[in-house]
């Protein structure tokens, strides 16, 4: 019996010494991991040109750049450029819906809605999901009505200049306003 003891020891003392080599070595591994260091702002920037340069070879940037030189994207440029300003500083911008009742070929009837107005004699676009839509469903072709935007769009899809509507007004009276507390901060 005694010497059956000592075999064993001699077994598992093995075992045991083996295990707590691997656990040591792997504790020494993830210590002498280096962590991820956070990007620099440059390095940050390099890797949005390279996204970019990425995306611009692709055939979407390929077609996009197309259509920003063609005589419609220059249009919907000049266009951004007429109320830049007015979506900078979020002011009001006077103007007349020319339609509410456009929908892109092939859309689905429950996709987004999409308002068409007239600011300063160019026509822009503003889509709204159908619940924000049906606020609107007053809206009559030649009503004359206040927007204030805080951002605009590209899109080589669309034949203008896509403006959110965060804010309409008509007659005074706030039809819409984009509830942005729900994006905390996004």
């Amino acid at each position: 019996m005694k010497h059956m003891k000592k075999t064993i020891y001699v077994l598992i003392l093995p075992l045991v010494v083996v295990i707590g080599l691997v656990f040591a070595n792997r504790e020494i591994k993830n210590q002498t991991k280096p962590s991820p260091k956070p990007l620099s702002i440059a390095d940050r920037k390099d890797h949005l040109v390279d996204d970019r340069k990425k995306w611009e070879a692709s055939p979407d940037g390929i077609k996009y750049k197309e259509w920003e030189v063609s005589p419609e994207g220059k249009k919907v440029h000049a266009s951004h450029d007429k109320i830049r300003k007015s979506i900078k500083a979020f002011t009001n911008m006077e103007a007349v819906v020319t339609s509410v009742t456009f929908q892109r070929a092939n859309a689905k009837s429950s996709g987004p809605k999409w308002l068409i107005v007239k600011i300063n004699g160019e026509e822009y676009m503003m889509q709204f999901i159908p619940k924000d839509f049906e606020q609107l469903k007053s809206l009559k072709v030649n009503d004359k009505i206040i927007v204030s935007s805080r951002s605009a769009g590209y899109s080589s899809n669309h034949p203008y200049l896509i403006i959110s509507g965060d804010y309409i007004a008509r007659n005074n009276k706030i039809l819409f306003k984009r509830d942005f507390s729900k994006n905390k901060g996004c």
